[in-house]
């Protein structure tokens, strides 16, 4: 899920890890893909690292092609494009898995949502995945504007734990925090202090 607030976007995930015997670290769901954009994935890992790669790839044309870094919504169009092409002919199966990708960069703070048939939407706040509609529904209930990061921390946790059967697990959520200053994944200590606070 991803979350507007007063100073950029949150990203927070859950990786649902189906057996205790799978180590968490090795789960990848939530990548940096430049110093002010990071993407969350659902469905298909394999699918998800090479969109993940071409992204990446992507940001770096612009930044040796023109100097600067590549404005977010020029990366999602980019990306949407790609995918709907595979949607045009047989031979190609279309990408399984969905994105929300977010970013800060001139024209201000991004959310935004993908498919696998191209197509992107800008949020205030969403999700992608299982349990994305007790997400969305707890948003629409109580996201507001201007909220402060930890406020918008506290807002997310809430939905992810709404969305789950069971309690939110410190060694299976991740939070990353995107703002003027870039991107930044919280580090499991200050993850399991934002956890603590909901209990």
């Amino acid at each position: 899920m991803g979350l507007k607030f007063r100073d950029g976007v949150i990203l927070i995930v859950d990786k649902r890890i189906s057996s205790k015997l799978v180590i968490a670290d090795s789960i990848e769901k939530m990548y940096q893909i430049d110093d002010h954009i990071g993407i969350t994935t659902s469905g298909l890992v394999a699918d998800a690292r090479q969109l993940v790669d071409r992204a990446r790839v992507q940001c770096q044309v612009n930044r040796m092609t023109y100097g600067d870094s590549i404005s977010v919504t020029s990366l999602v169009k980019k990306m949407c494009d790609h995918k709907q092409s595979f949607t045009q002919y047989g031979g190609a199966r279309p990408f399984g898995t969905a994105l929300l990708i977010a970013g800060i960069d001139d024209e201000g703070i991004h959310l935004y949502e993908t498919d696998p048939s191209g197509a992107y939407q800008s949020y205030q706040a969403g999700a992608i995945g299982k349990g994305r509609s007790a997400v969305i529904d707890h948003f629409e209930g109580s996201w507001k504007q201007n909220m402060t990061q930890n406020a918008a921390i506290k807002l997310g946790l809430e939905a992810l734990r709404d969305s789950l059967e069971d309690d939110l697990n410190a060694d299976t959520v991740e939070i990353a925090v995107v703002t003027s200053d870039g991107y930044q994944k919280l580090d499991q200590e200050s993850t399991t202090k934002h956890l603590d606070k909901m209990s």
